[in-house]
Parts: C-alpha cells; sequence; structure tokens
C-alpha cells in the first residue's frame, strides 16, 4: 500500500493567484477525504502577511466535518504556529526547514541552522504533547539561489530531526530539478547515517521539470510508501521563482495503480475534484488524468 498525502489544500492553494474563500477550501478537504485520503495537510499556520492564502486557517480547521481514519495535518514553522496548531485541533504537525541559507533568509527571514534548531524544539514539543511532528527539508535537490546542494546536508539536517524526535523525514524538491538518480543517492545515504533510527521517509515531488513521477516511481523501489501529492497538479512555493506545481494526486494513482501497487483511493472521485478545483480556481488545471480519463474507460 502506498500512502498519497494530499496537500493541495495546503501546498496547492498557497501559490495560486485566485485566494478561495474558507467554505471553497473546506469543500476540498473533505473532496480528498471522501475519494480515500488517509492523510491531508490541510492547513498552514503561518504569518497571513507573508502567505495570505493561508489567513484562515483556524477558520477552515473548524468547519471540517472530520472523517474518521483521516489524518488533518497542519503545517508550522516556529512555536507559535505550534500552538495555533494545537489550539485548532491538528491531528499532526509538519515543519518545513530549508537546507540552504539564501532559500531560508528569503523564505523564512532566517539561516537555515537557526531554521533546524526551531523545528528540533518544535518536534520535541510536539512529541511532548503526543502530537507526532513530520519535518520536510526543503530545497533538498537544489535551491534556485545557492544551485547545487550538498547531499552531506540534507543528511545532517535529517539526521538531526530524526535525533530530535520526528516522527517522519521528508525530502522535499522544492523546484522540480531531482532526477532519479539523484534520488537514490540522497536516500542511501540518509538511511546509511542513520541506520535503524530512520523515520519513515517521504518524498515531496514538483514536476516543474518533467520529472517528478519518474521520482516518484525512484522512490517506491527504493521501498518509500508515502508520497506526497496534489490534486490537479497545483501548487508550488511563493518564495521559489519558477517552482511550478506538485506531481498531480489523480496522475499519480493512475501511475501506480496501473503498476500493481493499491493507494486506497479513489481515481474516479480524484478526477471530479479536479474539475471541481478547476472551476474555483476559473482555469484548467496541469494533471492530465482530468483530461485524458483513466484506462480503460468507464
Amino acid at each position: 500500500m502506498i500512502d498519497v498525502i494530499e496537500v493541495s489544500p495546503r501546498d496547492g492553494l498557497q501559490n495560486e493567484p485566485v485566494a478561495l474563500p474558507t467554505g471553497a477550501k473546506i469543500e476540498l478537504i473533505e473532496r480528498a477525504a471522501a475519494a480515500g485520503a488517509r492523510r491531508i495537510e490541510a492547513v498552514s499556520f503561518v504569518r497571513p502577511d507573508a502567505v495570505p492564502a493561508m489567513a484562515d486557517a483556524e477558520a477552515v480547521m473548524k468547519g471540517l466535518d472530520r472523517r474518521p481514519g483521516v489524518s488533518y495535518i497542519g503545517l508550522v514553522l516556529n512555536r507559535r504556529g505550534l500552538a495555533r496548531a494545537v489550539d485548532a485541533g491538528v491531528d499532526e504537525i509538519n515543519v518545513v526547514v530549508p537546507v540552504t541559507d539564501e532559500f531560508a533568509r528569503r523564505n523564512q527571514n532566517a539561516s537555515a541552522e537557526a531554521l533546524i534548531e526551531m523545528a528540533e524544539e518544535v518536534v520535541a514539543e510536539a512529541a511532548g504533547r503526543d502530537l507526532p511532528g513530520s519535518v520536510t527539508l526543503a530545497v533538498s535537490f537544489g535551491c534556485p539561489f545557492s544551485g547545487e546542494v550538498d547531499p552531506a546536508r540534507v543528511v545532517e539536517f535529517g539526521v538531526r530531526a530524526a535525533r530530535a524526535g520526528a516522527a517522519e523525514l521528508a525530502l522535499a524538491d522544492t523546484i522540480g530539478v531531482a532526477v532519479p538518480a539523484q534520488v537514490r543517492g540522497l536516500v542511501d545515504k540518509l538511511r546509511a547515517e542513520l541506520g535503524d533510527g530512520t523515520p519513515p521517509l517521504r518524498m515531496h515531488f514538483h514536476n516543474t521539470r518533467n520529472t517528478g513521477y519518474a521520482n516518484a516511481v525512484a522512490s517506491v523501489d527504493l521501498g518509500v510508501t508515502r508520497l506526497d501529492a496534489s490534486t490537479g497538479g497545483i501548487g508550488g512555493c511563493p518564495f521559489a521563482p519558477g517552482a511550478t506545481g506538485n506531481i498531480a494526486t489523480e496522475d499519480l494513482v493512475y501511475l501506480l495503480e496501473r503498476s500493481g501497487l493499491r493507494t486506497g483511493l479513489d481515481l474516479a472521485a480524484l478526477i471530479d475534484t479536479a474539475g471541481f478545483l478547476a472551476g474555483a480556481l476559473g482555469r484548467p488545471v496541469p494533471a492530465l488524468l482530468p483530461r485524458a480519463g483513466g484506462f480503460p474507460a468507464g
């Protein structure tokens, strides 16, 4: 079973020029749950002036008709965000840490070292509250400002996050530059360093250069069973120039299911949700399945 984590309500919508009303966000999340998503990155507890599209996080969480067996994730960047997430009643948190200083400064106005230290504090505090905390290492495969990223830096931050109590470690190709050989190399290095102490790995790919799905397959071949994806393939990072959408949930599910791997997701429902999202955004979504349909037809 491959666990596809739905990120369209957060990573998908944060970079859209159209800000969806709270009700539409709630409907998107509930549609994802109805389609079989077991983990949904629903909201982001960040400064409203920095990411206006996420300003209504508390209202979204309050308005949800929560489905049993579904974990609703809140992204946080610091202890203030954690406090908001706890008050809002999320089921787990995700802390994002860029691994390069230039991206960290432009994204969160701090050094990468300061941000990994903050993440260590946040996941430790979350663990003390019995709240699972993931750490996502942004720009793990390449930075729009610094260029190539030393894998040793990613491994160092991953080890620190794991030792601080991260329940899961995510490697993010924030700007969509990774290729399968990079994925294999970085996963192997991280596992070699952590040994039996490796928390479950989760991979987050963008399809900016049309390599996202190949990277997802490479990850699965390595035994990774947790993949982020966004309905419709929407999304991107507002602080990364040219970072286009995530791999699309429906396209990924088609690829996995046709390969004989179960996801527990309803492809027809995902395609319907992509149609809803296109209507709400007022433009076609990048995903291909909503246009081509599944196979065999019907």
